[in-house]
């Protein structure tokens, strides 16, 4: 049986979890009725079957299989085009085997061996790449191995001192919240992917996080970082920061597997903070509402969260349906009440219109624990779910699977995110809602776009996009690509990144390349000569 027999096979998350006919008529009639897109199929649901090619090679490692159902399930991400193609039941594109190595002391030879047979290796962490990250169709190699590097799923050490810890690769962010539990600590990163991706995975794309202001990011946690490459280990000294030339982990974070795989790193850790607060501000008007953002992030109050949510992703959360638009905002501290700091900012938004109801607050005698000592604790909330603020946190972790129940009735969706200064920002997003929206329509003939921020910085947002259009079942990959050119170009024209957390992958790398400076992108190619001669680690990832 394939270790990942509990999850779906082409969706995304648990396979009990796959929309039933119930679910996939609830969503058409919605998408029907509040979008008004044109009446949705539902279409057939994947069956059993599978139909790959047959493997090209066969690794002399016992860690290794080419089992056709564990090769499906490393066939793709998590992104609309893999969830399609998953749907579908196309395969072509799978490893000819799965490496899932016992000990990172395994993976050098495995690499060594590739090297030699000019075989390509795919880090593959928890799959939930929605960039084209874990897939490689391998053309001009003799075969492709996805490396799976779950089973290095351990906390190694702890240092309570420094308050940091030592953790493998593989782990995932429940599992590792668990193990720090037991020490009375956790690491406060929450992406949406937490129940499934990898630390690893983490530092391959600087993927973004619980905090909206300050620690955004995973390279805000990590002290160290050591990977295997195929000409040797590549481990950066542990230190709490340095001025000695350019910082190596910055190397290796955002990497995506293109130089090596990531095996293990140390992390800043903390207890679970105590004390709380948190409100939702209503905007009549969106614009009010970024204004007010803007301020409190610049008055460097340092919200952990600070989501504001336009009217549309508002309604399509269904937070609000009046046209208001919604800031969440939380704060949380080790030490000491946050009720004046919650003050402060709420303050700002009153100067700008915004109305609230009464704030929630937290100490030691109210707070209580969060599942595997965070995932319910994500965006900054309270234990309270009952509030706007709670009901979004549910809506963010439920999201991906309400991609799999769209897929399935036929409507094209997914989400394209950015960072851009606040002096371009109404620019830009004015024109990738025309931009977009015509594109939705020229390939669909309808067409919904909504917009929050996940994250914001002293000088700009970053705003997150999600698209919903009608598609033409066989179709809708080659309508999403040419949507997404659009996105892309528009997203380019006005000098915002081609993304804020989702990596690059396959899906970005033209967009990255025009992004960075063509002297830099030789020198990352030299990097890739250097530690990789033989090309070998995930070909067509990032370079």
């Amino acid at each position: 049986m394939s270790p990942d027999a509990d999850l779906s096979r082409w969706g995304w998350g648990h396979a009990d979890r796959e929309p039933t006919d119930a679910e996939r008529r609830e969503t058409k009639a919605r998408v029907e009725t509040m979008l008004g897109f044109p009446e949705r199929p539902l279409l057939p649901m994947p069956d059993d079957d599978l139909d790959l090619p047959d493997p090209r090679v066969d690794p002399p490692f016992h860690f290794c299989t080419t089992d056709p159902e564990v090769r499906a399930r490393h066939t793709y991400g998590k992104g609309y085009p893999d969830l399609v193609r998953g749907f579908y039941g196309e395969y072509d594109p799978a490893p000819d085997a799965v490496a899932r190595p016992e000990e990172a002391s395994q993976i050098p030879d495995l690499l060594l061996w590739a090297s030699d047979e000019r075989v390509a290796v795919v880090p593959f962490g928890g799959g939930t790449s929605v960039v084209g990250g874990v897939e490689c169709h391998g053309p001009g190699y003799a075969g492709v191995v996805s490396l799976d590097t779950r089973e290095l799923d351990r906390v190694l050490d702890v240092d309570h001192t420094s308050r940091a810890a030592r953790v493998q690769a593989g782990i995932t962010g429940p599992d590792l919240n668990a193990q720090l539990a037991e020490e009375g600590l956790q690491l406060r990163h929450y992406p949406q992917s937490y129940e499934f991706s990898t630390f690893g995975g983490w530092v391959a794309t600087r993927a973004g996080g619980h905090f909206a202001t300050r620690y955004t990011h995973i390279d805000d946690f990590v002290e160290s970082v050591r990977a295997e490459t195929p000409v040797g280990p590549l481990e950066t000294r542990r230190l709490p920061a340095s001025g000695a030339g350019p910082d190596p982990n910055r190397f290796l974070l955002g990497s995506e597997g293109a130089f090596g795989v990531i095996t293990e790193g140390w992390v800043r850790v903390q207890p679970r903070p105590e004390h709380r607060s948190k409100a939702t501000v209503r905007f009549d008007d969106f614009w009010d509402g970024v204004e007010a953002t803007r301020e409190v992030v610049q008055a460097r109050h340092s919200p952990a969260n600070c989501r504001l949510l336009g009217p549309y992703e508002a309604m399509l959360n269904e937070l609000a349906d009046d046209g208001s638009s919604l800031l969440l905002l939380g704060f949380e501290s080790l030490d000491g009440p946050t009720d004046e700091q919650l003050e402060r900012a709420l303050a700002i938004c009153g100067d700008h219109g915004g109305e609230w109801d009464d704030p929630t607050h937290e100490g030691p005698d109210t707070a209580t624990g969060g599942e595997d000592g965070g995932g319910a604790d994500d965006e900054g909330d309270a234990a309270d779910r009952s509030d706007a603020a709670g009901e979004w946190r549910n809506s963010f972790f439920e999201a991906p699977y309400r991609f799999n129940t769209l897929v399935s009735v036929g409507v094209l969706v997914d989400t394209f995110e950015t960072a851009v200064t606040w002096d371009r920002f109404p620019d830009l997003h004015e024109t990738v809602r025309r931009r977009v929206t015509e594109a939705m329509r020229e390939e669909c003939g309808a067409g919904f776009l909504s917009c929050r921020f996940t994250h914001v910085y002293p000088d700009g947002p970053a705003p997150y996009y999600t698209l919903l259009a009608p598609a033409d079942p066989g179709n809708e990959v080659e309508q999403w690509r040419r949507i997404k050119q659009t996105a892309s170009d528009t997203l380019d024209a006005f000098g915002a990144t081609s993304t804020h957390h989702h990596a690059v992958g396959r899906v970005h790398r033209e967009h990255y390349h025009r992004e960075i400076p063509d002297s830099y992108l030789d020198a990352l190619r030299s990097m890739k000569r250097t530690l990789d001669p033989e090309g070998i680690m995930n070909p067509g990832a990032l370079l």
